[in-house]
C-alpha cells in the first residue's frame, strides 16, 4: 500500500467525536491555567495598596497592630514556617516508615486495609481536626507533656516558659497528623514502581531484608520520598481551621514551642471578616498572596522531584 493511501487511511480514522473531547479537554486544562492566573492577579489586585504602603517592611516588621493601622507580616510567617518544619518532621518519617512496611512486611490484604484507614485521615474535615485538638490534645499536652518539657528540658530555650497546652507544639502535632496521608500515599505509590528483580538481586548477593529495602528501595526512591514530603510541607503551609483552633492566635515572635503564636492562614481566618479600614484589609490580602505564592512554588518543586522518580 502506498504512502498516500495510508496516509488517507489516517485522516479517516480520525474520529469527530476524538477530535471534540481532544479539544474539551485543552480547554479544561488552559481553563485551569486561567484561573490560577486569575487568582494570583486579584490577591496581587487586592494587595497593591498594602503592598505600596509598606514594601518590604511588611515581611521584617514584627507588629501588628489593626487600630493604628501599622501591619508587619513577620511573626505570622515565622509561626507558619516553625509550625510547618514541626509536622513534617514528625510526619515524614513515620509516614515513610509505615507506606515501607505496609508495601514490603505485612501480606498484600493486610497492606491494603490498614493502607486504606490511613488515606482515610484526609477525608477528616479540617474543622473535626480542630475540635479534637481542643478537647483531647492540648488538654494532654496541657496537664502530661509540656510540664515534663518545661520541668526537665526548660533550659532549652524551645521548651522554656510558661506552657498553655495551646501553642506552637499542638499546631504541629496536629498538622503533622493531617499531611501523614499525603506523605504515606505518595511514598507508597513510589516503592511500588521499584522492580521487584531489583529486590530479588539484593536477597541474591546476600543482603538481609532491611539491607534490601534500605538499598534497593529507599536508595532508589530518594527524589520520589522528598517530592512527598515537599507535598506535605505544601499541604501544612496552607492548612487553616484546625490550626487556628489550636494556635493559641497570639501575632509574637518566641523561641519556645509552647508559645501561643499565629500563622499566616490564623489571621486570615480571624481577622478577615472583621477588618474595618481598607489598608487592614489589604494587608490581610497580601499575607493571602505571599501564602499563595509560596505554595505554588513548593507545590510546583514537589512535583519536579516526582516527575524525575518515575521518568528515572
Amino acid at each position: 500500500m502506498s504512502n498516500f493511501r495510508l496516509r488517507k487511511r489516517a485522516r479517516r480514522e480520525i474520529h469527530l467525536g476524538d477530535l471534540v473531547f481532544s479539544y474539551f479537554l485543552r480547554a479544561l486544562s488552559f481553563g485551569l491555567a486561567l484561573l490560577l492566573a486569575v487568582i494570583g492577579f486579584f490577591l496581587f489586585r487586592g494587595a497593591f495598596a498594602s503592598i505600596s504602603r509598606y514594601g518590604w517592611s511588611f515581611v521584617t516588621e514584627s507588629v501588628w497592630d489593626p487600630v493604628q493601622e501599622v501591619f508587619g507580616s513577620a511573626p505570622v510567617l515565622y509561626g507558619t514556617l516553625v509550625s510547618s518544619l514541626i509536622a513534617v518532621s514528625i510526619a515524614a518519617p513515620l509516614s515513610v516508615a509505615i507506606a515501607l512496611f505496609l508495601n514490603e512486611v505485612v501480606p498484600p490484604k493486610i497492606g491494603k486495609t490498614i493502607g486504606f484507614l490511613v488515606e482515610m485521615l484526609a477525608a477528616i474535615p479540617s474543622v473535626v481536626y480542630g475540635l479534637w485538638g481542643i478537647f483531647v490534645l492540648a488538654p494532654w499536652l496541657r496537664t502530661r507533656i509540656e510540664p515534663i518539657l518545661a520541668q526537665d528540658l526548660g533550659w532549652i530555650p524551645i521548651f522554656s516558659g510558661p506552657y498553655y497546652g495551646v501553642g506552637m507544639l499542638a499546631a504541629g502535632l496536629i498538622l503533622s497528623i493531617m499531611i501523614i496521608p499525603t506523605v504515606f500515599s505518595i511514598s507508597r505509590e513510589i516503592f511500588k514502581t521499584i522492580p521487584t528483580a531489583q529486590r530479588e538481586a539484593a536477597l541474591a548477593l546476600g543482603a538481609t531484608r532491611w539491607e534490601m529495602m534500605k538499598i534497593s528501595i529507599l536508595g532508589s526512591s530518594k527524589s520520589g520520598i522528598g517530592g512527598a514530603i515537599i507535598l506535605g510541607l505544601g499541604r501544612a503551609l496552607g492548612e487553616t481551621m484546625a490550626v487556628t483552633m489550636v494556635i493559641g492566635n497570639r501575632a509574637e515572635i518566641s523561641a519556645s514551642l509552647l508559645a501561643p503564636a499565629q500563622t499566616m492562614a490564623s489571621v486570615i481566618a480571624n481577622e478577615y471578616a472583621e477588618a474595618t479600614s481598607d489598608i487592614h484589609l489589604s494587608a490581610l490580602i497580601e499575607i493571602g498572596f505571599l501564602l499563595f505564592v509560596v505554595t505554588f512554588i513548593i507545590n510546583a518543586f514537589a512535583r519536579l522531584f516526582i516527575l524525575r522518580e518515575t521518568k528515572s
